[in-house]
């Protein structure tokens, strides 16, 4: 393993140490080993929300050129629609 130094601000430390005392986590090690891991997950989410919007932004704009409808008609349409949904 590589060592590394990190700096904390106290609120995090104290949250670090409650984690351990509480039993989350064996040490604070351990955590700091945990956070590389959640980065990456979180990176991923954001690689797949990423893609799914520009999926869906595609397909709108394959789908044809957009047309004006104003509040109160958008609202009828789809309260029209509801029952419909269930």
């Amino acid at each position: 393993m590589r060592a590394l130094t990190v700096s904390l601000t106290p609120q995090q430390a104290e949250m670090m140490e409650a984690a351990v005392q509480n039993g989350h986590y064996a040490s604070s090690s351990e955590i700091v080993r945990d956070a590389p891991e959640l980065w990456e997950q979180r990176q991923e989410l954001r690689q797949r929300e990423t893609a799914r919007l520009k999926q869906a932004y595609d397909e709108g704009m394959a789908s044809g050129e957009g047309r004006r409808v104003d509040a109160d008609t958008l609202l009828a349409a789809l309260k029209a629609e509801a029952p419909e949904r269930g």
